[in-house]
């Protein structure tokens, strides 16, 4: 018998290389996506991850064989405490791309967002609204700069996340009236979305540090008797061309990636931290206090990390209905 050459598919996913460290441990939006909805409204919301659950619910998906039963579903709780909108930020669209043209920033700012900036003696922000009046036929979108509320949720940490949220829907004009209303004042999850709607979750992964290439890429041992190595890649490469290529398996960083979870479905946005937070608060996170939402399935990153929400950018066809939730899960999870 002749040598037959062996044929393998290629270990691990080139999708999002370099698989380098997020910049910062909660992520930047950089895509909004356009809304068909008449009024304007927040396109994005932000929460803290408190941890993992189950629930009984009806099945509504038509197509499902188990269509009108009683299934069981894992969930996330996200707790999102009210929003605090800061500032206003116009932008104007340029041949190189959108520019900011003015904001405008809430006379008096909480004090923990000195925590995050340095703040000048007095805000003006009667001249930005009307520079932005002047101008609206040449504005093209509107951005609320909004900052988290820590101090509302169980989270050890008093500096705010100060995040730029994009407003869709309605025309220019709408939307002007629409967060000069919001300028200085909060505003909850269940302004922004509803029960049962799909949302996109963007997220910073788990960090797992440095990595080898067994680990990072999934590449097989070597045999015991391997000379040199065991845990590395078999070849580095043919010898042209003369260098190792991306593609090649290497060591690096592991984790700590943004990433973006398209169509999340919301399955309960609540108020009462107390029917939601299993018997003895959730591992390392404790229990709810502020507003909640219930997202099924999981969710990127680690307790206690930021998680943004965003209307989704590719959503189902089938319009979104509130899930009939049977039963909410309030056993601990300690050990299990």
């Amino acid at each position: 018998m002749g040598h037959r050459k062996k044929h393998a598919p290629k270990r691990g996913s080139l999708s999002f290389l370099p698989r380098g460290r997020a910049k910062r441990i909660y992520p930047r939006i950089r895509y909004w996506p356009k809304q068909d909805v008449t009024a304007p409204t927040l396109l994005g919301f932000m929460g803290y991850k408190a941890g993992m659950t189950h629930v009984f619910m009806i099945e509504d998906r038509a197509g499902s064989p188990n269509y009108g039963k009683e299934v069981v579903r894992p969930a996330t709780v996200i707790e999102a405490p009210p929003i605090l909108i800061c500032g206003i930020r116009a932008y104007v669209k340029t041949p190189y791309g959108y520019r900011t043209l003015t904001e405008a920033w809430m006379e008096t700012p909480p004090k923990d967002l000195e925590r995050v900036l340095t703040l000048p003696e007095k805000f003006n922000a009667e001249n930005a609204l009307k520079k932005m009046d002047e101008n609206l036929e040449k504005i093209a979108k509107f951005r609320v700069i909004a900052i988290t509320q820590p101090r509302l949720a169980n989270i050890p940490k008093k500096k705010s996340e100060l995040v730029e949220i994009e407003i869709g829907g309605g025309t220019i004009e709408e939307q002007f009236q629409y967060a000069k209303n919001l300028l200085g004042k909060t505003v909850p999850p269940e302004e922004v979305f509803k029960e049962g709607q799909f949302v996109d979750v963007v997220a910073v992964t788990k960090g797992k540090g440095w990595q080898g290439p067994v680990k990072r890429w999934g590449i097989k041992i070597l045999p015991r008797k391997s000379r040199k190595t065991k845990r590395g890649v078999a070849t580095l490469g043919p010898w042209k061309p003369t260098r190792v290529m991306y593609s090649v398996p290497r060591a690096g960083q592991m984790g700590f990636h943004k990433r973006t979870e398209y169509n999340k479905r919301i399955l309960k946005i609540g108020n009462n931290g107390e029917e939601i937070t299993p018997k003895g608060g959730f591992i390392r996170y404790g229990p709810i206090k502020a507003n909640y939402i219930l997202i099924n399935g999981s969710v990127p990153g680690a307790t206690k990390r930021l998680i943004r929400l965003r209307y989704p950018a590719r959503p189902p066809k089938t319009a979104p209905e509130p899930p009939n939730l049977v039963y909410i899960s309030t056993e601990p999870t300690q050990g299990k």
